[in-house]
């Protein structure tokens, strides 16, 4: 797209200068051509400078740079206060990255709602804006965390106000339309920064977000698994699972051998047993939530499959490191929350009565047992409240196979140029490009629109910048697809 519009400007010049014989002269021709190489070389100034103009920002401190195509790619460490209610209560370094594309485009503002990836990705909405990204490790994620770590500071008003102030200094730079955006986890923290910081963005999008508005009532999950795929795959998955539990002795050898082996312990969980039982729960859901009905045949038959059959496909689709210590210790700022402030969900799942001992099992059973922690039931509330009656310029995109996807935000009478949209069939990674072909040309000239970019780009509905292999891959799937139930 790049080169076709410099082809295009280049065609410009030459008309422009074509006199009354129509030949351009070969002195015009030179002054287009020093025209064109003072503005490549004030291209080059700037792309150069930018670097000293990010580390200008106080507080503001390089760790890496990585050469991109097309890009510059830093990681940076930020300076944050532990509580912006008091900042003088003392600091931390937040890890953030920017991808630079040119001041002069717009830009969008990612977060997973988890940790950081240093290797340079975009998210959907920066490839469709053409545009830079700048993307923000979520508080108290390892190293983005205050030490000694208050945990009490980890809400969702004190990481919006992380994103507000890493806005506000990069602003100064990138002076043109603002996006956020995020899947999953990232989808919800676009949307509390909204919330919060309404004045901030010009657009939101938001991937895949649950919104858990009621922590107690979780009926929607059961409608959900009650319905998804087919019958036959339904029954299968659910027969492999209920298998998993009536082998609990034998497959539970396998499962110490193998956490003996790798070093692996239970103090977070209480035991083996309690954690065992949480990976074969989450087998159904982790099914739906990344893989789908085109792949239910590889599952084996329960009644026929052998033991090692049985433990390897709980293992490839739950994980059994997952409610282990050492797969629990990275997420434990993620189930703070869900057992202070975000919800989590619980299902019935009657297939499984008489064989499970614990049931769905709250998350404050896989947080450290030294870590205090309350649950709030008003912050979801306030959020749902709030985009339901104020919501300006919002996008949700969900998959209609994800059960993340059963508890979604919904907009009411009060929300103006906003949408929610379902991706027929998609899992997790539910994106724009899934969309029905209607609703892909509406997204997509929406957020070309909040992102400022010119009207027939707009009006085309399509991404201004080419698919990338290495660049637009599922970088959020990736960061929690460690699996352990997480949005």
């Amino acid at each position: 797209m790049r080169t076709s519009l410099r082809l295009l400007l280049s065609l410009s010049v030459l008309i422009g200068t074509v006199g009354a014989t129509g030949v351009a002269t070969a002195a015009d021709t030179d002054t287009a051509s020093v025209a064109d190489s003072r503005s490549r070389t004030a291209d080059r100034a700037s792309a150069e400078d930018i670097k000293d103009r990010i580390l200008a920002i106080p507080g503001m401190t390089l760790i890496e740079e990585k050469p991109y195509a097309g890009y510059r790619f830093f990681v940076l460490n930020y300076e944050q206060p532990i509580d912006h209610a008091r900042p003088w209560k003392g600091t931390f370094q937040q890890r953030i990255s920017v991808l630079h594309k040119d001041t002069d485009r717009p830009t969008v503002f990612r977060t997973s709602g988890y940790g950081l990836s240093t290797t340079p990705s975009r998210a959907e909405p920066t490839r469709i804006v053409d545009g830079n990204q700048i993307s923000m490790e979520y508080r108290f994620f390892t190293p983005s965390r205050p030490q000694p770590a208050d945990w009490s500071k980890l809400n969702i008003w004190q990481a919006a106000s992380d994103q507000h102030r890493i806005f506000t200094a990069l602003k100064k730079i990138y002076g043109k339309k603002w996006l956020s955006t995020g899947a999953s986890k990232g989808g919800m923290t676009a949307t509390y920064y909204e919330r919060f910081y309404p004045r901030d963005m010009d657009g939101v999008v938001a991937y895949v977000a649950p919104n858990d508005v009621v922590n107690d009532e979780d009926s929607a999950y059961d409608r959900f698994f009650a319905t998804v795929g087919t019958k036959e795959c339904r029954d299968r998955l659910n027969d492999l699972q209920r298998e998993a539990l009536v082998r609990r002795a034998p497959l539970q050898a396998k499962y110490k051998a193998w956490a003996e082996a790798e070093g692996a312990t239970f103090n977070t969980v209480g035991t083996l047993d309690k954690a065992y039982e949480a990976v074969v729960l989450d087998f159904v859901w982790g099914f739906w939530q990344y893989y789908g009905q085109d792949v239910c045949d590889q599952i084996p038959v329960a009644r026929t499959a052998t033991d090692d059959e049985v433990y390897d496909t709980i293992d490839a689709y739950s994980g059994w490191a997952a409610y282990t210590d050492q797969g629990l210790e990275p997420y434990t700022p993620y189930y703070y929350q869900a057992a202070t402030q975000l919800g989590a969900p619980f299902i019935k799942q009657p297939h499984l009565k008489g064989l499970s001992r614990y049931g769905y099992q709250p998350a404050r059973n896989f947080v450290p047992r030294e870590i205090p922690m309350k649950f709030d039931p008003r912050a979801m509330k306030d959020v749902d409240s709030w985009v339901r009656n104020n919501a300006r310029r919002m996008l949700f995109v969900y998959g209609g196979n994800d059960p993340w996807g059963s508890e979604k935000f919904r907009l009411g009478k009060g929300a103006r140029d906003s949408y929610v949209y379902v991706a027929p069939g998609a899992n997790h990674g539910a994106n724009v490009e899934g969309l029905v072909e209607a609703e892909r040309a509406k997204a997509t000239a929406r957020i070309l629109a909040w992102a400022g970019v010119p009207a027939p780009a707009e009006q085309a509905a399509r991404p201004l910048a080419r698919f990338d292999a290495r660049l637009d891959r599922a970088v959020d799937e990736e960061a929690t697809r460690e699996h352990g139930l997480r949005p």
